[in-house]
């Protein structure tokens, strides 16, 4: 709700919802949190979800492996052999981006085949009952998530 007519707009019931959003989302350090609560009632797009999902992805899934090569053999092995730390940290990190990418994105092409099951990503609410809407495109968002503010570029440099 970027601006006051936008707020004006919406009905109470989506103004009071529009608040809980933006705060929660401010909250789990969100920098546009009106941006995404924008969207999560305009579009019907479960933000605050999405949100939730991604800004964990960076720390645990990306980041974590700042440590995380002295406990791989492998890589051990590498720095013995000369290359830098800072290097093999570096190419932890854009594979675990890499990986994470490519399974976001394989998330959405989860429709079922024929009589084959297939996948999805969905929202529950706060009781853990499913509220019908999918959390998609998780792919779209993930380097602008990026704690560092560098949408990733570190990673390629």
């Amino acid at each position: 709700m970027r601006d006051h007519q936008t707020w004006l707009q919406l009905s109470i019931d989506d103004r009071r919802r529009a608040e809980k959003i933006v705060a929660a989302l401010h909250e789990l350090g969100c920098d546009e949190p009106q941006s995404w609560a924008e969207s999560e009632i305009s579009e019907n797009i479960p933000q605050l979800a999405r949100y939730r999902f991604l800004h964990t992805v960076w720390p645990q899934m990306i980041d974590s492996w700042r440590d995380g090569i002295d406990n791989i053999p492998a890589a051990r092995r590498v720095v013995d052999s000369g290359a830098g730390a800072d290097d093999v940290t570096q190419l932890a990190r854009a594979v675990a981006y890499e990986t994470v990418f490519a399974m976001l994105c394989h998330l959405e092409d989860g429709e079922s085949a024929g009589a084959l099951p297939g996948w999805a990503l969905n929202e529950v609410g706060a009781a853990g009952h499913p509220t019908g809407r999918r959390l998609g495109t998780l792919h779209e968002d993930l380097l602008t998530l990026d704690p560092s503010g560098q949408d990733g570029q570190d990673l390629w440099t």
